[in-house]
């Protein structure tokens, strides 16, 4: 039983990996996961906390894809809050993944530290809720450590390691996977951003993210973003129109095909507001 019980764990936890469902977000998606070093957003909770506190005011984000490939089995869902308090940030967030006979629940609770607005720190707790049809439940919980710093006034590095404590569930290991991404952002100009990063699971070789989005008008952001193992294209775009963020996405698969993906973030500030804080260090 022990055994089947691992064995569909694999199996499910490795489609969610082929997917790329485990970082929420249509912008992110957008981008092709290549923002560690960018996450100045809600959903930077799931991708790199040490982001969340470079920006003061609060934030609600949903995003939810309900069949992904036009397959419902793999379903998921995100939702975060943001509260700044003083130099940092405390973030909530849970995700939902999968269907009736296979489903991972995650709630994650983050504090991020802003220190002299030049470097960021963040940790996140996540506890995890695996439940099986007929094979029963585990648990688990799981750390995930970043760290973002502004080497110029433009670029910016950041890095995070998911499942740091290698966390997994039962005695079985390497469930729960540990993964290292480390990248860069960097401003071409106020409205053009490049991002890419390098990302290395402990069991398998790395891959690499590109990622790009530039501002044509005031509210509206394309986006563009590239990856490999597996080769994946996205692109999107997002309109940004206080207080609504709404974002959207599709990307090709090398072996599922094309689909999209859509959400939402709900800013408690203005446009204005929003774009001077994270911008703030252009041009000092």
């Amino acid at each position: 039983m022990r055994i089947k019980f691992y064995f569909l764990v694999f199996i499910f936890s490795s489609s969610c990996i082929i997917v790329g469902q485990n970082l929420p977000g249509a912008r992110q998606i957008a981008l092709a996961n290549s923002d560690v070093a960018l996450s100045d957003d809600v959903f930077s909770i799931f991708n790199n906390p040490a982001g969340l506190s470079q920006f003061n005011w609060r934030e609600i984000g949903i995003y939810y894809s309900p069949a992904p490939f036009g397959l419902s089995a793999l379903a998921n869902g995100y939702g975060a809050y943001h509260e700044p308090i003083g130099k940092g940030a405390i973030t909530a967030g849970f995700m939902t993944y999968g269907f009736e006979l296979y489903k991972e629940t995650k709630i994650a609770l983050s504090y991020s530290y802003n220190l002299k607005n030049k470097f960021f720190a963040g940790i996140t707790a996540i506890y995890h809720n695996l439940k099986i049809q007929n094979y029963g439940n585990g648990n688990s919980l799981s750390f995930n450590l970043g760290g973002l710093a502004y080497i110029t006034d433009r670029l910016r590095m950041g890095f995070v390691i998911h499942n740091i404590s290698r966390a997994t569930f039962g005695h079985e290991k390497n469930q729960i996977p540990t993964i290292l991404n480390i990248g860069t952002s960097y401003d071409l100009t106020k409205n053009f951003c490049f991002n890419a990063s390098i990302e290395k699971d402990i069991d398998f070789t790395a891959a690499l993210h590109f990622g790009a989005e530039y501002s044509i008008i005031k509210y509206i952001t394309l986006r563009v973003g590239f990856s490999n193992k597996p080769n994946t294209l996205s692109g999107g775009i997002g309109i940004n129109y206080s207080p609504f963020q709404i974002d959207y996405a599709v990307f090709t698969h090398q072996d599922l095909g094309l689909t999209h993906q859509a959400g939402i973030i709900i800013h408690f500030s203005s446009f204005d507001s929003r774009n001077s804080a994270i911008r703030k260090y252009l041009n000092k």
